[in-house]
């Protein structure tokens, strides 16, 4: 699930996650790394068709960044970040969201590895590296969405640990019409229950 961006800053002063695989360095992507991002979407076009049924747009990577959250929702700050290679492309990129609808909420918004890579595991250590950074940080929870059909992405959440606590039906991404899981993964040992009571939203009967 995406479009979680901040519309109030695209600056954080939240310290960056560190990259725990070697040959990647960690960066904040902002308005002059648009281009950088743009070229990345554009190079691994696989979750856009898989999600909107068509490659990522010209304006995607500006969207990404500059976009706004729903103006009923609460937040911290957002990072846009990327894992850029020696030869400065970029290998993955990843939108964080702290805070979202409750404090120690953190939200995924997009999480992205070049398609190269994918089968080797370095998917998984990106995200536990994202993980230990957000624990490191205070989060209680890790929150996402995920396009119900998307396979692979189910897979990948799922074996992450993250379980499903409600589903979005109805919501317009690109040329598609997606359902969305909302997902949920535990960081300090809390219960479905506690989570949901404080963030009604994504209870299964909520708005």
């Amino acid at each position: 699930m995406r479009r979680f961006p901040l519309p109030r800053s695209i600056v954080s002063s939240l310290r960056l996650p560190t990259s725990p695989l070697p040959a990647l360095r960690v960066i904040r992507l902002g308005d002059s790394e648009v281009p950088l991002l743009q070229r990345f979407f554009e190079a691994n076009p696989a979750y856009f068709v898989a999600v909107q049924g068509e490659p990522a747009q010209p304006n995607e990577a500006h969207e990404e960044v500059h976009g706004a959250l729903p103006a009923d929702f609460s937040y911290g700050e957002k990072l846009v970040i990327g894992y850029q290679q020696a030869d400065g492309a970029l290998a993955a990129m990843a939108t964080v969201v702290t805070d979202l609808l409750a404090v120690h909420v953190w939200h995924i918004g997009l999480f992205i590895l070049a398609s190269a890579r994918h089968g080797n595991g370095d998917a998984r250590c990106l995200h536990d590296g994202l993980e230990r950074w957000a624990i490191e940080h205070g989060a209680s929870w890790l929150r996402l969405g995920v396009v119900e059909g998307n396979a692979r992405a189910e897979r990948f959440w799922a074996a992450c640990g993250y379980t499903q606590v409600r589903v979005r039906e109805g919501l317009v991404m690109g040329r598609r019409t997606n359902t969305v899981r909302v997902m949920l993964k535990p960081l300090a040992g809390g219960t479905f229950d506690e989570y949901l009571a404080q963030v009604p939203r994504d209870r299964p009967d909520g708005a």
